[in-house]
């Protein structure tokens, strides 16, 4: 997943609205999002190679999302799927805080990712690629984003997905088509403020867009995530293929056991 733009108790209503896209190679086979017949409470896409996921929701409230930190020199064959990450936290049934002090001690042996784990309590944040070593935190309340660097990192899709989601919010509020359309930008930076991560300057303007479509790599799915102050959770995800093509849209509504 290559961009997540979060509101974490920004909204007086939705202690939670979350708009992530997935991007991945179109030959990498994936499962819609659905609920896992091996871990009937997790619901979120599957990535069939690996068998994590990028992003995903319990049914007791707690979600996890990942991205892959850009590295290209420091990637290594063999590491641990960085997705399961993700699927480990949602498949047991740890505090958010508790689970990061495991994943902590390991987090050396993955490449470069960004972990966000939370429940309705709280929301935290893992990186294993900060200067001086693992960057963790317990999020306050506020807005934030990520994309392929760490946290809040100002990409330009990065900056303007803020932006978006915080003129939502300030508008009333959210909706999941509205949270759709954020993610789908298909527009690049300007060359003068692209990234530079170690990979060619033509990749690297077509990375900068929130949706991303090349021949062989691009935006898989669109999902959006909104847990309203009753613990009513509306999860929706749009999958595509090349093209871009739009492929299908599954909704699920689901009620949290408040804390």
């Amino acid at each position: 997943m290559c961009l997540i733009l979060l509101a974490h108790r920004a909204h007086p209503d939705f202690p939670l609205v979350l708009a992530a896209n997935r991007d991945e190679f179109y030959a990498r086979p994936t499962a819609p999002a659905r609920y896992w017949p091996d871990a009937p409470h997790v619901l979120g896409g599957r990535d069939l190679t690996a068998g994590g996921t990028w992003l995903g929701l319990a049914r007791d409230g707690r979600w996890a999302a990942v991205t892959n930190y850009r590295d290209p020199p420091a990637a290594r064959q063999g590491r641990p799927s960085r997705g399961a990450l993700v699927a480990e936290f949602l498949r047991n049934h740890a505090a958010p805080h508790d689970y990061l002090d495991a994943v902590s001690a390991d987090a050396g042996e993955y490449d470069g990712f960004n972990l966000l784990v939370g429940d309705l309590a709280g929301a935290h944040y893992l990186g294993n690629r900060a200067p001086d070593g693992a960057n963790r935190r317990k999020l306050e309340p506020g807005l934030y984003g990520l994309s392929n660097h760490l946290l809040d990192t100002p990409w330009p899709k990065v900056a303007r997905g803020r932006r978006l989601l915080g003129e939502l919010l300030d508008a009333g509020a959210p909706t999941t088509d509205a949270l759709l359309g954020i993610l789908y930008d298909t527009d690049v930076a300007p060359d003068d403020a692209l990234p530079r991560t170690g990979i060619d300057a033509e990749w690297e303007r077509a990375l900068s867009a929130s949706f991303i479509a090349t021949p062989t790599y691009g935006t898989r799915a669109s999902t959006a995530l909104i847990i309203d102050r009753r613990g009513h959770a509306t999860f929706v995800e749009r999958t595509f293929g090349p093209g871009p093509r739009r492929e299908a849209d599954v909704r699920f509504d689901l009620e949290m056991a408040l804390p």
